[in-house]
C-alpha cells in the first residue's frame, strides 16, 4: 500500500504559487550555466563517461520537470553544453512526479524519481549508464581546498547527518502508513 506524504497538503499551494511565481529568465539562464559547469566538472573526473558522451556528440537531451527544462548537447570533447533553444531533442526525459516534497523524500531515501523516456533508445541507455555510474566525489574536491583530514571529517559528518535524515524520513513514511490503515 502506498503511503501518503505528511506534506501532501502543501502540494496544491506549491502548484498554485509555482505556476504564478516563475523565476526571471536571467536567473534560469545562470542556474543552467552553473549546472552545466558542475556536470562537466564531474564528467572530467570520469574518462569512461567522457568516452561514452563522445560517441553521442551532437545529440541533444531535453530534461524537464513541471515548467523547468534544460536542453543538453554532447560536445566533441565528451562533455556537455547547453543546446540552442530551437535544437530538436533526440531524447526527452520527463520526471513524472509533480510534488517537490515527494521528490525530496524519494531522494532522501536514495531512490530515483520516475521518468518518462521518449526518443533514441541508445542515447537513453548511455544517459542511464551515466546516472548509474558517475558520482561527484565532493570530499575529494573539498580536500583540495581545506586538506585531506578536515575534508574527511566534514564528509563523515555529512554522511552521518544524511543517514540520520534518511532514517527519520523512513520512519515518518512508515508512521503515516500505519495511521492510514
Amino acid at each position: 500500500m502506498a503511503t501518503q506524504s505528511p506534506f501532501s497538503f502543501f502540494d496544491p499551494l506549491i502548484n498554485q504559487f509555482g505556476s504564478a511565481l516563475q523565476p526571471p529568465a536571467w536567473l534560469v539562464d545562470e542556474l543552467q550555466q552553473r549546472l552545466v559547469l558542475l556536470l562537466n566538472h564531474v564528467l572530467m573526473q570520469e574518462p569512461q563517461a567522457q568516452a561514452r558522451l563522445l560517441r553521442q556528440k551532437g545529440r541533444v537531451v531535453l530534461a524537464q520537470w513541471r515548467s523547468f527544462a534544460i536542453k543538453l548537447q554532447a560536445t566533441p570533447a565528451g562533455l556537455l553544453d547547453r543546446a540552442s533553444a530551437d535544437a530538436r531533442a533526440d531524447l526527452t526525459l520527463t520526471i513524472t512526479e509533480s510534488s517537490p516534497f515527494a521528490l525530496a523524500q524519494a531522494a532522501l531515501r536514495g531512490e530515483k524519481p520516475a521518468v518518462s523516456i521518449e526518443g533514441d533508445v541508445q542515447l537513453a541507455a548511455e544517459v542511464n549508464w551515466l546516472v548509474e555510474h558517475v558520482r561527484w566525489d565532493l570530499e575529494e574536491d573539498l580536500s583540495r581546498i581545506v586538506g585531506d583530514i578536515p575534508a574527511h571529517t566534514m564528509g563523515d559528518a555529512v554522511r552521518r547527518m544524511a543517514s540520520s535524515l534518511r532514517q527519520f524520513v523512513g520512519s515518518r513514511a512508515g508512521d503515516t502508513g500505519k495511521g492510514a490503515q
